[in-house]
């Protein structure tokens, strides 16, 4: 974020906005901080030239409406980089390859903390996301690459997608780092959406 003025960054509890200054003081970068709902901003039309929204609109019940809101506070032919939890291989496959859990969840694989160590025994693949975050999370949803599509191109044109972020630490033995790239570039499970705003004539 060096180089860059007037930032705002925004959140839905106070205690994720501290965590915000103290960071942003650590880093010595200035933002404006707000107590925001995605679903409904208080910041007016075109107010930014850029949003940078990283796994939140997965976690609200109308996703549609925060992709909107993102829309509405974008100047014509603003960008925005979004992401949601991505439906990958292993989630599509879940069902037919949830018997690996059992031995996994065994052997030591899950997340520590946050009532997520038994993760890998969930049937339901939004159950699995939500628990990701923490059992307290009220909320996940996972998203394929046409669903994300379908969600953002009402609003933007998409310049660019890709994947990231599989995360190894949740299984009970390492992975070499040549193959942890590979995944994460191929099977990640977060999908990213650089898009640009559609001007009103399109």
């Amino acid at each position: 974020m060096r180089g860059l003025n007037k930032i705002t960054a925004a959140d839905l509890t106070e205690a994720a906005l501290e965590m915000t200054r103290k960071r942003c003081s650590l880093y010595e970068v200035a933002a404006e901080t707000k107590q925001e709902n995605a679903e409904k901003l208080t910041f007016a039309d075109s107010s930014f030239d850029h949003v940078n929204c990283q796994g939140v609109i997965h976690h609200t019940p109308d996703t549609e409406q925060a992709v909107s809101e993102i829309a509405r506070v974008l100047k014509s032919e603003g960008t925005a980089l979004i992401s949601v939890y991505y439906k990958n291989v292993l989630l599509r496959l879940w069902p037919y390859l949830r018997w690996l859990g059992y031995p996994l969840t065994f052997f030591g694989g899950g997340l520590p903390g946050r009532g997520r160590s038994r993760i890998f025994l969930e049937k339901d693949v939004d159950e699995i996301v939500r628990l990701y975050d923490g059992a307290d999370n009220p909320l996940g949803k996972s998203f394929s690459k046409s669903g994300f599509m379908e969600l953002l191109t009402p609003f933007f044109h998409v310049d660019e997608m890709f994947f990231h972020f599989f995360p190894a630490r949740a299984l009970p033995f390492p992975v070499p780092k040549r193959v942890h790239r590979w995944l994460d570039a191929h099977a990640g499970f977060m999908i990213y959406a650089l898009v640009r705003k559609k001007t009103c004539a399109e």
